[in-house]
């Protein structure tokens, strides 16, 4: 399948490599908190970004895959929601890695979603803790929602509000998790309206200038 890119207004390469620098700082946050969790190292990065409309978003993990997918609503200096998924049997995997070989696979399986909702959230409040600390700007967020189902499900969910959002872009990032020997992919969605977008590149410019000033 194909997928779309929207028509959106375009980063430059500086405020690009900016967002994946921004990005790499927060889940490098969330694997250190993953870390402690687990009692062993969690590594995480960003390696590619991108901005596409909600179907190009869901076709990049495949429409029809079943995914676990957190997600919460953020409030502030920027109105976004942000949704972290992974493949669903890579949830479990996750979840067996975080609470151990010890728990039964029955008890595991009901523990799941909170366990998912754990992670998802302190995946998704690193990243966009790191944003408001660097933007210098407070952004408050929801309680997690933990949902399974297919990618373009979970990424429509909020689909009812498009028009009022004017047709939202999704900034899609790729992420690595590696956990003791295994590796796995997984993403984050925000879901931002134009309004929100322009905002996002206002900030990354902001940041940037006190990073450099006089450049």
């Amino acid at each position: 399948m194909e997928t779309r890119v929207s028509t959106v207004p375009s980063l430059n390469a500086l405020q690009h490599d900016a967002l994946v620098e921004l990005f790499n700082i927060g889940v490098g946050q969330a694997a250190c908190a993953l870390s402690e969790i687990v009692g062993d190292e969690v590594t995480m990065a960003v390696p590619t970004i991108r901005f596409l409309d909600r179907a190009a978003a869901a076709a990049v993990m495949g429409s029809e895959m079943r995914v676990c997918g957190v997600r919460q609503h953020y409030e502030g200096g920027l109105r976004t929601e942000a949704i972290v998924m992974f493949a669903e049997d890579k949830s479990l995997d996750i979840v067996r890695l975080m609470v151990g070989d010890a728990v039964p696979f029955d008890e595991l399986t009901a523990m799941e979603q909170e366990a998912m909702g754990e992670i998802g959230n302190i995946v998704l409040n690193s990243c966009v803790g790191t944003l408001a600390n660097l933007f210098e700007r407070e952004l408050r967020g929801s309680l997690p929602v933990v949902q399974i189902a297919s990618s373009a499900a979970i990424l429509g969910a909020a689909a009812a509000g498009d028009a009022e959002d004017g047709n939202p872009i999704v900034l899609m990032l790729h992420i690595d998790l590696a956990l003791e020997a295994h590796r796995i992919h997984g993403f984050i969605a925000f879901v931002l309206d134009m309004q929100a977008l322009g905002e996002l590149c206002a900030l990354v410019d902001a940041w940037l200038a006190r990073l450099h000033p006089g450049s």
